[in-house]
């Protein structure tokens, strides 16, 4: 069923498709602007307070005043539609409330639908019959179209309310992950203060492709432990013995001391060297570099070669008395230091298979080195 037009002052309202048109010229307004000049077509010449205006327009909503107030603003700027000659359309009276000041026409719905396909529609000249029933005012009858502002409100602001709030968490996050990048940053930038007497042993290669990789391991940890042990019982450096430290960290250590098993051709064949070089941390000067190439029988050679050359990089000549402790806990054979270093390592792994097998090494060393027992009982009394 076609919703009543009626006409106020110049303008034609078409509720059911919320337009207002005079001259040819159509405006669409939002539905809660139609109802509210309905509203006030309805109650033409008398006095609406905000309270009735928001009862009968905004049916089931909660609005203030100044929700009111802004929604007359808006009506009263589209019925003007920036004509300065225009009438007074909605005037305020003080204290009360507004009033509608322009005359009221009320078509019927047959007429009405004349009325919007005609092209311009007439602009009328005087006040309608009171006589003809179908121009009475019919309030109770009046259509109000569906209120859709509250709705479509509702809908627009949730949307930006969680546009908004997702954008904040976003930027929350991000914030949180820069702020953890720039705490780690300085730790791998940041200036470590020195210590000269500190010095870390690492290994850098741990096998050759020319000699076993136990072997070449195990000699290697012995080899770092008896350097590490000798400097901190018989010097005041303090060594770490890193070797099998995992861990890549910063270090405060003033002196590296670095092993690795090379392959480097010498004499036209593939030679297998230990290389071992002490750096000064400090300025990255190298404080020794030396290259043994190792045999079933020069390990014992290259380990005294080995304290010899640290004592002089070092500037730290070993005591008498660590040099008689060598002699009377090692083996004086190099293929028997072998085993000694295998077993020593066997027993750092600690299970139960390693530790038989360091027992059997052992066994075979005294075996081997009928005099060594003699020199550990000297040892311990």
């Amino acid at each position: 069923m076609q919703q009543p037009v009626v006409r106020v002052g110049e303008w034609l309202v078409t509720p059911s498709i919320n337009q207002i048109s005079r001259n040819g010229r159509q405006l669409t307004l939002e539905p809660r602007l139609i109802d509210l000049l309905v509203f006030f077509a309805q109650h033409s010449g008398e006095v609406l307070s905000r309270d009735e205006l928001i009862d009968n327009v905004w049916k089931r909503s909660i609005v203030t005043n100044h929700v009111v107030t802004q929604s007359i603003s808006e009506l009263r700027k589209s019925l003007k539609d920036n004509d300065e000659d225009s009438p007074v359309y909605i005037a305020t009276v003080p204290k009360r409330g507004y009033k509608l000041m322009v005359p009221v026409i009320w078509y019927s719905e047959e007429e009405g639908e004349e009325i919007m396909l005609s092209s311009p529609p007439p602009i009328p000249e005087a006040v309608p019959d009171t006589d003809s029933p179908s121009h009475s005012l019919n309030i109770q009858n009046t259509a109000t179209p569906p209120e859709q502002s509250p709705v479509k409100s509702k809908r627009f602001t949730t949307f930006w309310v969680w546009f908004f709030f997702l954008l904040s968490l976003g930027i929350c996050v991000a914030l949180v992950a820069f702020s953890s990048l720039d705490t780690r940053l300085p730790m791998s930038k940041s200036r470590i203060l020195l210590n000269p007497r500190d010095i870390d042993i690492n290994m850098v290669n741990k096998s050759c492709n020319s000699w076993s990789s136990p072997y070449q391991l195990s000699y290697a940890i012995g080899v770092g432990d008896l350097v590490a042990t000798s400097l901190n019982t018989f010097s005041t450096f303090m060594v770490h013995d890193k070797i099998n430290y995992n861990i890549d960290e910063p270090s405060s250590s003033g002196k590296t001391l670095s092993i690795a098993f090379v392959n480097q051709r010498q004499y036209r064949a593939q030679q297998c060297f230990m290389s071992v070089k002490l750096v000064d941390n400090a300025d990255g000067s190298t404080m020794l570099d030396k290259r043994y190439v190792i045999t079933n029988g020069n390990q014992l050679a290259i380990q005294n070669d080995l304290l010899q050359s640290l004592s002089k990089a070092l500037n730290q000549p070993w005591p008498q008395r660590m040099q008689e402790m060598l002699q009377q806990i090692l083996p004086h054979r190099g293929a028997l230091l072998t085993n000694f270093y295998q077993a020593h390592d066997y027993l750092l792994h600690g299970d139960d298979k390693s530790l038989n097998r360091a027992s059997e090494l052992l066994g075979e060393i005294v075996q081997s080195s009928p005099e060594l027992p003699t020199r550990e009982q000297k040892s311990i009394s």
